[in-house]
């Protein structure tokens, strides 16, 4: 029992570093790279991993009608346009603060759940953290305005948007999903994904001024073997052991994880605004969250 729990803990530790860390990665990258071609690179290269292990191990990657519904929408709202926003909006703002808006993604999920899913309906607690974190979004982006260029406001606008979609992608594969092997799931996903990120970067980059150096190199390889298949598996692998609430509370430690290293690697500082706007959104979290953790902790002890 105590070797579960600690390797519980370890699984839970590599997952708030490793996302924590991406965004930090994906900002290093793109000092070399152009955003889409990064992206796109970094799921032609965990595809490939993935479909390594399928094949060893021998997993079914199912072809019917309904898995193909389920590859489109994993193509499309999961990794294609998402992660295209997120490398595109990171250009124009911190690290940090990416991954505090990108903390609003379990907000979105409550409010398609609303809308789609049968038994999981808002509640008081659930609604009143959407709005607290939406509180949150308005100050980081009120404190923000002067953020430059319009650029910056995009970008801030881009990575928001992300979490909306992502936040639709999951509840629309939980609702018409099935039993396909997370692995085939993302190994599909992440393949069209990548071709949609790489067909769009030879539309609109130009690669003249890529510098294919140890950043950029290291980036997309960091981001595909670590950001994009270790905390995958170690994701999956914690959801089969224990309850998926508490896995969300890796939201309040990503964003600290992504400002720390911003600070200390990239020399970023973030406004007052930020912080004040953050602990808005973090609280969202909680307070949504707060009875269903309650609840298991009485279960458990």
């Amino acid at each position: 029992m105590n070797s579960d729990r600690f390797r519980v803990w370890v699984g839970f530790f590599i997952i708030c570093i490793v996302w924590g860390s991406t965004w930090l990665a994906i900002k290093i990258g793109l000092s070399s790279v152009p955003p889409f071609l990064a992206a796109g690179l970094r799921f032609a290269v965990a595809s490939t991993i993935l479909f390594v292990i399928v094949r060893v191990r021998k997993i079914s990657v199912p072809v019917d009608a309904n898995a193909k519904k389920l590859y489109v929408v994993l193509a499309l709202l999961t990794y294609t346009i998402p992660f295209g926003m997120v490398y595109w909006g990171q250009q124009y703002i911190p690290s940090g603060l990416s991954s505090i808006l990108f903390a609003a993604y379990p907000f979105w999920v409550g409010v398609f759940s609303q809308a789609l899913l049968v038994g999981e309906r808002l509640n008081f607690p659930k609604v009143s953290g959407i709005l607290c974190g939406f509180v949150g979004l308005l100050i980081i982006f009120a404190g923000d305005i002067h953020l430059t260029e319009v650029n910056g406001l995009l970008g801030m606008a881009a990575v928001l948007l992300s979490t909306i979609l992502q936040g639709l992608a999951l509840v629309l594969i939980k609702k018409y999903g099935q039993p396909v092997s997370p692995f085939a799931m993302n190994l599909v996903g992440m393949f069209w994904g990548a071709i949609g990120l790489l067909g769009i970067s030879l539309l609109t980059e130009g690669y003249r001024n890529v510098a294919w150096n140890g950043a950029a190199v290291g980036s997309i390889l960091y981001l595909a073997v670590f950001g994009s298949v270790l905390a995958f598996v170690s994701y999956h692998w914690l959801l089969k052991r224990i309850e998926a609430v508490y896995l969300s509370l890796v939201s309040f430690i990503n964003p600290i994880v992504a400002v720390v290293l911003g600070a200390i690697i990239l020399d970023e500082t973030l406004t007052s605004a930020v912080f004040l706007g953050g602990s808005f959104v973090l609280s969202g979290i909680l307070i949504a969250n707060g009875p269903q953790l309650y609840r298991r902790a009485r279960e458990a002890f």
